[in-house]
């Protein structure tokens, strides 16, 4: 079956299921950490689907892999469309694949029509945009955007690997003392386009199958630690304690209501990990040590209320007798898209019978980085229950063949500006 447009729907449904049998799970899950053997496979099965259809393909010294179709005026610059295929540890088979996938399908359908095109058509897969080998996401459009130092490249995975080793073994093309080659900058790319599942509920309560976002959360990552004073759980009397447990305790409730305010609609703070140390069922704890991911589209929304946290923890180790220190990650602002660019995938889905439906994201993507380079636009594409990273992910080949045929007809405007 082929849409309107000519997308070949068997054709990209049969490759994300290819691309799902490396790094399965017993669950049937998908993990594909980057820069691992599993990822590898991927990366020469795409590989080989990019060059079938005489595309040229090469790596950064990021490790972002990217297919080029030639356009008639190859000194132009290129529309991008990508996205990634690493993994989180038995995630899904969707987040992520399906960007990479419906570009190399809008690639082939060009080439199968004939269509004409005097700019080149670049497609790419970003390298480690889930963060879940080094423990920081992003990586390959943090890297073209010019924001990357040596100590990304020198954090190790579990087994002490360094990133910089992981990218030197995976191809000899990378050559991460090179970086700089790799920078791109304003006016080295024309646009980008980026497809992605929702990873949320929210297009599923519509019974909508895409819609097009036009801003994207910006992440505050840290870890917080506080630091009490262990003892024995039976001999230390509870007014003499001091327990940095209640301590996060009262703090974390205070992220979730802050986070709750009617103002803060668009806000959400997460703490994902939650550690005692030295966690002994009969030991005050000497150490709590907690993660939060505090995400807005409202910069200044967002760092208010980072200050009123920090007040808080200030009050409560006081109260307490706990000291307290946070260590500072990933700090990325809220972006928009390109407002021309999102009427134009808006048109291009009324062209095709959809109603233009627009929202924002709340979970970062390889696109936030991109603005700081190009114009950007960003479609969803509906997953069931908005279950994602885990192995019940799931996006109908319905749906994102109707994604993937807006990117076409937005990509055959872009490509002839």
């Amino acid at each position: 079956m082929k849409l309107s447009q000519g997308i070949n729907v068997e054709r990209l449904q049969q490759r994300i299921m290819a691309l799902g049998e490396i790094g399965k799970t017993q669950s049937g899950g998908v993990t594909r950490r980057a820069l691992s053997s599993e990822d590898k496979q991927g990366h020469q099965l795409v590989i080989g689907w990019m060059q079938e259809l005489g595309m040229n393909v090469r790596y950064d010294h990021f490790g972002n892999l990217i297919g080029r179709l030639e356009g008639n005026l190859p000194d132009m610059t290129p529309v991008i469309i990508g996205s990634h295929i690493d993994s989180v540890k038995n995630g899904g088979k969707f987040d992520g694949v399906i960007g990479v996938l419906g570009g190399i399908e809008v690639a082939q359908t060009l080439c199968e029509e004939g269509f004409s095109h005097t700019r080149p058509l670049e497609i790419i897969a970003f390298c480690e945009e889930e963060g879940s080998r080094f423990n920081d996401g992003l990586f390959g459009s943090r890297g073209v955007a010019g924001k990357l130092n040596e100590a990304d490249l020198l954090k190790k995975d579990e087994q002490g690997i360094t990133r910089l080793e992981a990218l030197q073994n995976f191809s000899n093309q990378i050559q991460p003392k090179n970086m700089e080659q790799s920078v791109l900058k304003k006016g080295d790319v024309h646009a980008y386009l980026e497809m992605h599942i929702e990873q949320g509920p929210y297009l599923e309560a519509e019974e909508l199958p895409i819609a097009v976002v036009t801003d994207i959360a910006g992440p505050h990552w840290m870890t917080i630690t506080l630091d009490g004073e262990a003892g024995h759980a039976g001999t230390v009397p509870m007014h003499l304690r001091k327990d940095p447990v209640p301590a996060a305790s009262e703090i974390i409730l205070f992220i979730e209501r802050l986070c709750n305010m009617p103002d803060a609609k668009e806000t959400v703070g997460t703490v994902g990990i939650l550690e005692a140390v030295p966690g002994g069922s009969n030991i005050i704890p000497a150490k709590v040590r907690f993660t939060l991911d505090l995400r807005d589209i409202d910069l200044n929304r967002r760092e208010d209320l980072f200050k009123r946290i920090v007040n808080k923890i200030q009050e409560v180790c006081k109260k307490r007798g706990v000291d307290w220190n946070i260590e500072e990650g990933m700090r990325i602002p809220p972006v928009s898209c390109s407002h021309r660019i999102t009427s134009l995938l808006l048109k291009a889905m009324e062209d095709i019978g959809l109603p233009s439906k627009k929202m924002v994201s709340g979970a970062g993507h390889d696109a936030m980085l991109m603005t700081e380079v190009t114009d950007v636009g960003m479609i969803f594409v509906r997953c069931k229950k908005g279950i994602s990273h885990q192995p019940e992910e799931w996006a109908d080949a319905g749906d994102i063949a109707k994604g993937t045929e807006t990117l076409l007809a937005a990509a055959k405007v872009l490509l002839n500006e």
